[in-house]
């Protein structure tokens, strides 16, 4: 696993024949964000973008996969906008350069998760939180295995694909050994961190 921002600049021999996946952690604008997150969220999506162009000598981006979407083409394409629309502007560049979009949900999966996560918000006794914990997790365990069974199934051998997930999910997937993973990580991603952690002070 390389992570960008650690490397100058990754040679396309060394990775000839591989299945690449550029990992991008997935930031959210947030509701009635002030000015200082959203300062710091434009700058963030503004790095990944140029973070990408400087991998893609290794393997231009042919896949782009996307969590809490699980529906296709166009259709796909505008609940993403509406989810997240600096996401999406990098996701359509892609697709415009000849790229593919894959939603990574299933509804009936997907579905359930969101349920489950949402019960354990609201639970407060011990043994109920237990209960849903245990529904949660089964969901979970679900979702990821369908996550890597469409990366599997649709990133073909020596391509490039890029995926946009959070962190914690992403780190949860066992991929490949044929498959060389690329953290992207740019600078504004460790601010919007101790943003987010002052807030929970």
């Amino acid at each position: 696993m390389v992570e960008l921002g650690k490397i100058e600049k990754p040679t396309a021999e060394h990775y000839k024949g591989k299945r690449k996946l550029y990992c991008v952690s997935n930031i959210y604008p947030l509701e009635n964000a002030p000015d200082e997150y959203k300062v710091l969220f434009a700058k963030y999506w503004d790095e990944v973008a140029q973070h990408i162009e400087r991998l893609e000598p290794i393997g231009k981006v042919k896949k782009i996969f996307y969590e809490m979407i699980f529906l296709e083409g166009e259709e796909g394409l505008t609940t993403l906008s509406k989810m997240n629309e600096r996401a999406s502007q990098i996701i359509k560049k892609k697709v415009e350069e000849g790229g593919t979009f894959h939603p990574l949900e299933k509804r009936e999966i997907f579905a359930p998760f969101l349920d489950w996560s949402n019960c354990l918000r609201v639970v407060s006794s011990e043994e109920v939180i237990r209960k849903v914990f245990e529904f949660y997790t089964e969901c979970l365990n679900k979702r990821l295995e369908y996550i890597l069974s469409v990366i599997e199934s649709n990133l073909r051998a020596e391509e490039a694909a890029l995926l946009i997930m959070r962190d914690e999910d992403r780190a949860k997937l066992q991929f490949p050994a044929d498959i060389e993973v690329f953290l992207v990580t740019p600078p504004s991603y460790d601010d919007i961190l101790k943003w987010m952690r002052k807030q929970w002070e």
